[in-house]
């Protein structure tokens, strides 16, 4: 496969065909995001798409989903977007799930029927940085949307029936923001009703503006108490009819898989026990992004 840059992909991923359409992020300005730092976005040439397509297809004839790299692959044009997925279906008919990162802007250029129409060549599930329900962090973490757009954007997604999976990031606030994070976000999880809402805590990346911020004094980054605190806050706010609810991603000080409303009561318990002291967290050693 011709991979450029990073590789990042969401962990319920971990499975699936890597195949890299796009380069980079579109906005590529989020304070606290170092994913990316220093590529130029761009769209990855067809003809090596699909040389990675053909080798997919000689090579991991088990494979029965694929995820579109990179950052924001739904920022691709349309026509080369169908143009890929058509390939896919015909190469790798195995491949019954395909995903992808996407921006609420990315997505904001695409109508629910271009949308749809990605849905009937194999896209599967879109997955979209939500980060905070509160529009001033947003704002101070140079998030291109507040979360009116957001919820704009998530509602045309899940109306062309695809699915949708948030990423929140858990101290993003600091210690000072904390609290209103976790109101705000869970106020927001409730309002937007994601298929799937997927927490990592916040590591600074050196490089990025936050990091600059944290090593100026300017920014407390909440210990493992204040960010158990703080997730067990969001749950608690969290209202769906039906998803789930993770906070499995290597980051995390305490894994947790809960389909809500189900499992809402035993998350929260689970919470209570580790900051009581009775379970044990993932060391800081083994964190990571």
């Amino acid at each position: 496969m011709h991979y450029e840059g990073n590789v990042i992909r969401p962990p319920s991923e971990a499975d699936s065909i890597l195949l890299q359409v796009t380069v980079g992020c579109s906005h590529n300005a989020c304070a606290f995001c170092g994913a990316y730092l220093g590529e130029r976005f761009r769209l990855k040439e067809l003809d090596v798409v699909f040389a990675d397509i053909e080798f997919a297809a000689r090579t991991m004839t088990r494979a029965r989903r694929l995820f579109l790299l990179s950052g924001d692959a739904l920022a691709a044009p349309q026509s080369y977007l169908l143009t890929v997925l058509a390939r896919i279906r015909e190469r790798l008919p195995r491949v019954a799930r395909t995903a992808a990162y996407a921006s609420a802007k990315s997505l904001g250029g695409k109508s629910g029927a271009e949308l749809a129409q990605l849905k009937s060549l194999g896209l599967a599930t879109v997955y979209m940085g939500l980060e905070s329900g509160d529009d001033a962090l947003l704002a101070a973490m140079g998030k291109q949307a507040d979360l009116a757009a957001m919820l704009k954007q998530a509602a045309k997604v899940m109306g062309a029936g695809l699915k949708l999976s948030v990423t929140v990031i858990n101290g993003l606030a600091g210690v000072a923001g904390s609290t209103a994070h976790a109101l705000a976000t869970g106020r927001a999880l409730s309002l937007m009703q994601p298929d799937q809402a997927a927490f990592l805590s916040l590591i600074p990346v050196p490089g990025t503006p936050l990091w600059e911020e944290l090593r100026a004094g300017r920014f407390e980054l909440p210990d493992a108490r204040g960010m158990l605190g703080e997730l067990r806050l969001m749950l608690e706010r969290t209202d769906v009819s039906r998803g789930l609810f993770l906070a499995n991603h290597a980051s995390n000080y305490l894994p947790l898989t809960l389909r809500l409303p189900r499992d809402k009561q035993a998350g929260l318990d689970q919470l209570a026990s580790a900051l009581a002291g009775e379970r044990a967290l993932t060391p800081e050693g083994r964190r990571r992004l």
